[in-house]
C-alpha cells in the first residue's frame, strides 16, 4: 500500500513537472524578470549620464555653482533615482510571482505612518538635511557656526552633519538641531583692529605711521585684500584713545588678518616712539594727603 501511494505521488509530480505549460510559464516569468532588471539598470545608467551632462553644461553656462555643491547634488540625485527605479522594479517582479501588491503597499503605508509618529526627530533631521543640501546653506570644507558648534564641515548627510572644531574635536550634529547657521566661508572676511594710543601722542602722526604700515600689508600677506583702512578715533578711554583699522580678507582669514595687522602696527609704533598705554596709579604720602585735604578746606572756606 505504501508503495502504491509513493508511486501515485511520483506520477503526479512527474505529470506536474512534465507539463509544457509550467515550463513556458517559468520561462516567461524569467524573461520578464530579466527584462525588468535590464530596463531598470539601463534607466539608472541613462539618468546618471544625463545628470552628469547637465552639470557639465551648467559649468559653461552663465550660472555656476561650487564644485563641492555640484558633487553633493549629483550624488543625491543619482541615489534618489536609483532607489525609486529599483523599488518600482521590485514591485513589478513581485507581480510576476502573483503577489498581492495592494495589501502589501497598504501595510507598508500603515507601518510607515506608525514609524513616522514614533520617529519624529528622525524625520525632522532628514527633512532639514534635504533643505541644507538644496538651499546650499553650507558645503563640505566651509567654516561654520551651527548649533553652537564652530568648525570646518567634514561631511553632510541627510540625518547628521560632521563638524571638526579648530582644536580637532569631531562633532556629530543632528540636522534637526541646526536652526541657525553662520557660514564664514561664503563671503570675504573683515578684520577689525583697535589700537590703543596714549593721549600724549599726536593723532595725525599716529595715523600717518599706521597708514605707512597698512600700505605694506597686502604684499606681505596674500589673504589681505587691499590696503587696510583707518576709520579714525573710535573711543576715548581714561588713559588713551582708540584708533580703529579695518581690512577686507579672504574668507575665514579675518582672524589671521587681525593678528598680523595688530603685530605689524604695534611693532612700528613702538619703534617710532609711541608707547602702548598702560593703567596709571598715582600714590600720595600721608603728609601730602593731609596737605591736599587742608588746601581743599581752605578753597571751600574762600568760596563761602
Amino acid at each position: 500500500m505504501n508503495l502504491n501511494f509513493i508511486s501515485h505521488q511520483f506520477d503526479r509530480l512527474w505529470d506536474y513537472f512534465s507539463n509544457p505549460e509550467l515550463w513556458l510559464t517559468i520561462l516567461g516569468g524569467a524573461i520578464r524578470i530579466a527584462l525588468i532588471l535590464l530596463i531598470s539598470w539601463l534607466v539608472v545608467r541613462i539618468v546618471r549620464k544625463i545628470v552628469d551632462k547637465l552639470f557639465v553644461q551648467r559649468q559653461h553656462g552663465p550660472i555656476k555653482i561650487p564644485k563641492r555643491r555640484e558633487d553633493t547634488l549629483k550624488k543625491l540625485i543619482k541615489s534618489v533615482v536609483a532607489y525609486v527605479v529599483y523599488f518600482m522594479a521590485l514591485v513589478m517582479i513581485l507581480e510576476v510571482f502573483n503577489f498581492e501588491i495592494g495589501p502589501l503597499l497598504a501595510g507598508a503605508g500603515v507601518a510607515g505612518l506608525a514609524i513616522g509618529f514614533g520617529a519624529q526627530n528622525l524625520v525632522r533631521d532628514i527633512i532639514t538635511g534635504f533643505f541644507i543640501i538644496f538651499e546650499d546653506q553650507f558645503s563640505v570644507g566651509d567654516y561654520v557656526l551651527a548649533a553652537g558648534i564652530e568648525g570646518t564641515v567634514e561631511e553632510i548627510g541627510l540625518r547628521t552633519t560632521k563638524i571638526v572644531s579648530w582644536t580637532g574635536e569631531l562633532n556629530i550634529v543632528p540636522n534637526g538641531n541646526i536652526d541657525q547657521v553662520i557660514n564664514y566661508s561664503s563671503r570675504n572676511g573683515l578684520s577689525v583692529v583697535d589700537v590703543n594710543v596714549p593721549y600724549e601722542s599726536d593723532i595725525a602722526h599716529v595715523e600717518q605711521i599706521i597708514h605707512e604700515v597698512a600700505e605694506t600689508l597686502p604684499e606681505k600677506y596674500d589673504f589681505i585684500l587691499g590696503v587696510p583702512e583707518i576709520i579714525g578715533v573710535q573711543n576715548l578711554d581714561v588713559s588713551h584713545f582708540v584708533v580703529r583699522i579695518i581690512a577686507e580678507t579672504e574668507p575665514v582669514f579675518q582672524w589671521a588678518g587681525e593678528r598680523n595687522i595688530r603685530k605689524e602696527v604695534q611693532d612700528k609704533l613702538y619703534k617710532s616712539g609711541v608707547k602702548i598705554p598702560s593703567p596709571r596709579i598715582v600714590a600720595y604720602s600721608e603728609q601730602e594727603m593731609d596737605q591736599l585735604t587742608q588746601e581743599r578746606q581752605e578753597r571751600r572756606q574762600n568760596r563761602g
